[in-house]
């Protein structure tokens, strides 16, 4: 086997850069320099990166508690800053997501019109109290956690959070073979071992040994969760599931952080 040539590492570079973009785009809010639109079947290819565009909308979180933190403020005030940091970087998708998705599995009747009520713009009574008992944990959670272990552990759980819904479309079909999720394209093996080591790496890097495995190890729970009800109750995945995925994952992998600091 020849080795890679400059070239071959040019269009390697240039592949990741575009499916990084392409993650942040569908993942965050923040500003990016004008460019090409994701090609179609992008997340089939750079589902990788999506703990990458994770852990950009968790250093927002990161960058609110640390001001708080810099302001003297008390734990509960600097954790409602940063989810609201994490929703306003995300644009809220994710709370969207798993708003849409309580509304649809609480509310319908059968397949499509639990479909159907997904669909719909308007806020339930199922979306309503999904997304405050969850809003309400995150924040619980955060400020419970030490200063330094937030800071930290928010990107982490951010970025594995993604993770957890890369694995999600991967598990499962779209459930709307004319949606959003079917355009993307289903993340391959290959893709959900390097968005793996990604979330391993970073949380070597800012976590306790001890705490390395925690967060992907929530997502997988996560993931695994709610495709055992999407599969019962719609037949497959859509992008609600993944944002419900995605906040699960992050209930998930911040009281694993807090329960191991605890010990």
């Amino acid at each position: 086997m020849r080795a890679p040539s400059v070239t071959d590492m040019r269009r390697i570079l240039q592949a990741a850069g575009l499916d990084l973009r392409a993650s942040l785009l569908q993942f965050s809010r923040l500003p990016l320099p004008a460019g090409p639109p994701p090609p179609p079947g992008w997340a089939a290819r750079g589902a990788w990166a999506w703990p990458l565009a994770g852990a950009a909308v968790g250093a927002a979180g990161a960058a609110a508690l640390a001001l708080a933190g810099g302001l003297a403020l008390p734990a509960l005030p600097g954790a409602i800053l940063a989810v609201a940091a994490m929703a306003l970087a995300s644009g809220a998708l994710h709370e969207d997501g798993l708003a849409d998705f309580a509304d649809g599995i609480g509310g319908g009747r059968d397949r499509d019109s639990r479909l159907r009520i997904m669909r719909d713009s308007r806020l339930g009574s199922y979306g309503a109290l999904a997304l405050l008992l969850m809003t309400l944990w995150r924040v619980a959670v955060l400020a419970a956690l030490p200063s330094a272990g937030a800071i930290a552990g928010v990107i982490v759980v951010a970025a594995s959070a993604r993770w957890s819904a890369a694995i999600l479309a991967a598990l499962l079909p779209p459930a709307n073979p004319d949606g959003q999720s079917a355009t993307a394209g289903r993340p391959s093996l290959r893709a959900l071992g390097i968005g793996l080591l990604l979330c391993l790496g970073l949380a070597g890097l800012l976590l306790p040994a001890a705490a390395i495995v925690l967060p992907p190890l929530a997502a997988l729970g996560a993931a695994a969760t709610v495709a055992l009800i999407a599969r019962g109750r719609i037949g497959g995945q859509n992008g609600d599931a993944l944002g419900a995925a995605t906040q699960l994952a992050e209930a998930a992998g911040l009281a694993a952080l807090l329960a191991l600091a605890a010990a």
